[in-house]
């Protein structure tokens, strides 16, 4: 399925694991987060749909809840090369055994359901640098609102240079060694990347782009829901 390597590039087959057994508290929904529909459609098929469309990736396991298996298996693409396992109560947990479950990949995708409109011209730009030789390649936008960081009383104590921060997206792509390196250890970070820096892995960014936006509240929503009924964005 992914795009012949070319020469002095990284070969070997890409894997993507897709979380996706939030519970979607802040979005105010009655069921998991992946599980609410844009436009008609859940945000989970819009997000494997996209990673097939991007035809990068060799094998994608999403991780849901256990009593979710047996509807998750009716929303995926027919005859795409989808696995389902059960996931964990926290997001660690799901990634941990989606790479359990994994086979000898030589890259890993760890890609948010709630991304669900993510672009497959983005999902295929991490891969590219990934086969280019970078260990730990993660898509990232420039901070466009300035940023203050305070204090536990909600004080002020400084404001950070935007100019070098950056919002990270997902998927955020990884050697298979230095991925399942970081989840060896019982560390936690607020995402993926973190867990591998920590390891003194290289981590590079890419461009990302404003529609793979995290759906997360109600206004995410309506949001996904606009974009999504212009003819610019439709479903992979």
């Amino acid at each position: 399925m992914h795009k012949k390597d070319g020469p002095g590039r990284g070969a070997g087959p890409v894997t993507a694991l897709v979380p996706a057994a939030g519970r979607g508290v802040r979005l105010g929904a009655d069921e998991p987060k992946a599980f609410v529909p844009i436009g008609g459609t859940p945000m989970l098929t819009l997000a494997v749909n996209g990673l097939v469309a991007a035809a990068v990736v060799d094998e994608i396991i999403v991780m849901v809840p256990a009593e979710h298996v047996d509807r998750t298996a009716a929303l995926l693409p027919p005859g795409a090369p989808v696995r389902i396992v059960v996931g964990g109560a926290e997001r660690t947990d799901s990634v941990r055994a989606g790479l359990s479950a994994a086979g000898d990949a030589a890259f890993f995708l760890v890609h948010d359901a709630a991304r669900a409109l993510t672009p497959p011209a983005l999902i295929a730009r991490v891969v590219d640098e990934l086969r280019a030789g970078h260990p730990a390649v993660v898509p990232a936008l420039p901070v466009v609102d300035t940023v203050k960081t305070v204090d536990s009383g909600g004080n002020v104590t400084g404001t950070p240079d935007r100019g070098a921060l950056r919002a990270i997206q997902t998927p955020q792509g990884f050697a298979a060694g230095a991925l399942r390196a970081a989840y060896a250890d019982a560390g936690s970070a607020t995402d993926d990347a973190g867990l591998v820096e920590r390891l003194g892995v290289a981590v590079r960014t890419v461009a990302g782009d404003p529609l793979a936006f995290k759906i997360t509240t109600p206004l995410d929503l309506r949001l996904a829901e606009s974009l999504l009924a212009r003819p610019a964005v439709t479903p992979c």
